[in-house]
């Protein structure tokens, strides 16, 4: 099985720039977006041989997901059942046979850290919801997690240490997740990689000079360990300031 995720900034702006080509040439049994800044109807998606889910923010213009996949799911669900945490569609969980697999773009701490306190009581809340889900089926969940979580994932991170998306509480959380029975896809086959990133700024030319971050991520459950198969960053990949991740895995 193939997997991709994709933080596209604007899908109406990313179609513009090469989405439906990438879409076809991967042709992914799972295809996870997030950050679509939607509206019901907005779009007309008509893809024949998937199944589409989309979860709206009630912001217009904001935030929201949305997963595409060929394989039809026993049940779909929006959201983590929380309602202060349910307004900006930021997660689509689909349920099948023997797992789950979750799309989700994490709150931002925003500048000044003016967001952080949600964001610790959001991450609270997610683990809580995932971990719910782990002790039925295994889970794989991927998006846009906003924190880069080692010196290794972003550029600068001297300079960054005290900023949103590398904070100690954010890196602390993501710890907290890792220690408890999920495994970091991309570092589990690639522990020591470096200069791979999967956002960059849209300023400084940040992206012709490779100072990004990697934020975007496939974390699964330690019992899907054995199925794991490769984890890639296509940085190649125009069309937004993230690149799409990717994850092979026998399901």
């Amino acid at each position: 099985m193939k997997l991709i995720s994709w933080n596209v900034n604007g899908l109406r702006a990313c179609m513009g720039k090469g989405f439906m080509e990438y879409f076809d040439e991967m042709d992914a049994d799972f295809f996870c977006l997030q950050e679509i800044k939607l509206s019901e109807g907005q779009l007309d998606w008509d893809k024949e041989g998937y199944y589409a889910y989309w979860n709206y923010a009630e912001k217009k213009g904001y935030s929201g997901t949305a997963i595409f996949t060929k394989h039809e799911p026993i049940s779909v669900s929006y959201g983590i059942g929380i309602e202060e945490h349910d307004h900006e569609g930021r997660v689509i969980t689909l349920e099948y046979d023997n797992y789950y697999i979750i799309t989700v773009y994490t709150p931002n701490s925003q500048n000044e850290l003016a967001r952080l306190d949600y964001r610790m009581e959001w991450e609270d809340a997610f683990k809580a919801y995932l971990d719910g889900l782990k002790a039925k089926k295994p889970v794989i969940f991927c998006g846009d997690l906003n924190v880069a979580f080692s010196e290794i994932d972003l550029k600068n991170p001297k300079s960054n240490r005290k900023n949103a998306g590398f904070t100690d509480e954010e890196r602390g959380k993501m710890g907290v997740l890792l220690a408890d029975g999920y495994i970091d896809t991309f570092r589990y086959f690639y522990p020591d990689m470096e200069n791979i990133y999967s956002w960059w700024s849209y300023r400084f030319k940040a992206r012709e000079k490779n100072a990004g971050w990697r934020i975007d991520y496939f974390i699964v459950s330690e019992d899907l360990r054995d199925k794991l198969v490769d984890a890639k960053i296509h940085t190649e990949v125009m069309g937004s300031d993230h690149c799409p991740v990717e994850l092979d895995i026998e399901l």
